[in-house]
């Protein structure tokens, strides 16, 4: 077995673990590992990702507004095309629905960002929707389309150009406190560092296990999505459509639609597979709101969204542990806050506060700390 030494080791090369990396490999030995044969095969790669600076909690809003400079504007070098393209995004209700309508726009980082819409108007943002069902809406024209896969690439490229290294096929089978900190090792490699940074996704807990590290109840669930035949052309210039419960969203896709049920389904950290009764309940949701007939489904697939109990992310030092650093629970907004939650991360696990430009946005790092979780998590 080989042996080296690393300032870091990252366990997990998606998009939480690459964005972290590097960051870190701008001033640490960063060593990143993946249990897969290439990065993003889960999560990261099973994203249908939308930016919006409204969709999800208080802290998740936060990240993302922090995030946004990032996505619209990267480094000069990070990658060459667009990470996003202008979308917006509907939230959509129906009349039994219009006191959760009223409440989302109240709150006040939304109501800045959201204009009200008559159902008449809505319906003038997206053709197909029943004017029969919506009764109200909320446009953000903020929101955009995210490349995922460029801009995971931006920063495994740039790790890699900041002397990084991630080995792939590498799955952490020991993880042990040891003389210089942490020993981690696989099949095949034992690397000694004094900092492990847990970006292990629905396996984090798996991780943390194994490292005799209290875990921090991570629920791992599956969210479903396919993809159907458009209606027409004009499609394409719909905004995503999300019903003001998550009971479903849909929008355009490579000139087709992707649909989906925002089911949560709890499961074991797997290589989540659709289910029949999903994909059914995803069409008829849609089918209940709009004048889409579904005639056929192009493809489908499932990843897994990672909860904690609050449903906030989990960024921070074990309180249990020295040196064993969770940036896990992202809830399936990953994508969309990595810029910034890849900055944070590298900040705190050097011990440095959190950066002056993100806390101004409303990141607060005391709201993400593992230990915060520790009365209901179990060991």
């Amino acid at each position: 077995m080989n042996t080296t030494t690393a300032d870091v080791v990252v366990i997990g090369a998606g998009i939480a673990g690459a964005s972290a990396a590097a960051a870190l490999a701008q001033t640490q030995r960063v060593i990143v590992l993946e249990r897969e044969a290439f990065p993003g095969m889960h999560s990261t790669g099973r994203s249908a990702a939308l930016f919006s600076e409204i969709y999800g909690s208080a802290p998740i809003r936060a990240l993302s507004r922090a995030s946004r400079r990032f996505l619209y504007a990267p480094p000069e070098g990070f990658v060459d095309a667009p990470i996003v393209r202008q979308r917006g995004a509907l939230h959509i209700a129906s009349a039994a629905q219009m006191d959760e309508l009223d409440a989302f726009c109240a709150l006040p980082d939304v109501a800045p960002s959201v204009h009200r819409l008559s159902a008449p108007a809505a319906l003038a943002r997206c053709s197909i929707l029943r004017s029969d069902y919506v009764a109200a809406a909320a446009l953000e024209a903020g929101s955009a389309d995210v490349d995922v896969d460029l801009l995971h690439r931006g920063w495994l490229r740039q790790l890699k150009a900041r002397d990084g290294q991630l080995i792939v096929n590498a799955e952490v089978v020991r993880l042990a406190r040891g003389g210089a900190g942490w020993r981690v090792e696989t099949p095949d490699l034992r690397i000694d560092a004094p900092v492990v940074v847990n970006a292990a996704g629905a396996w984090a807990d798996v991780v943390a296990r194994l490292a005799d590290v209290r875990p921090v109840g991570l629920e791992p669930r599956r969210r479903t999505a396919l993809i159907v035949d458009a209606p027409g052309a004009e499609s394409d210039s719909w905004p995503m459509v999300i019903d003001i419960d998550e009971r479903f969203y849909f929008r355009p896709d490579a000139g087709g639609l992707l649909l989906s049920p925002g089911d949560e389904t709890p499961s074991a950290p797997c290589d989540a597979q659709p289910d029949e009764l999903d994909i059914a309940i995803a069409v008829d949701r849609v089918q209940t709101a709009t004048t889409l007939e579904v005639r056929r489904i192009r493809r489908s697939w499932a990843g897994l969204r990672s909860f904690v109990a609050d449903r906030n992310p989990v960024v921070g030092f074990a309180s249990d542990a020295p040196g064993f650093f969770w940036l896990a629970g992202q809830g399936g907004y990953g994508i969309q806050t990595a810029p910034a939650m890849g900055r944070l991360a590298c900040a705190l696990a050097q011990g440095e506060p959190t950066p002056a430009d993100l806390a101004e946005l409303g990141v607060d790092a005391q709201s993400l700390r593992p230990d915060r979780l520790a009365a209901t998590a179990g060991v």
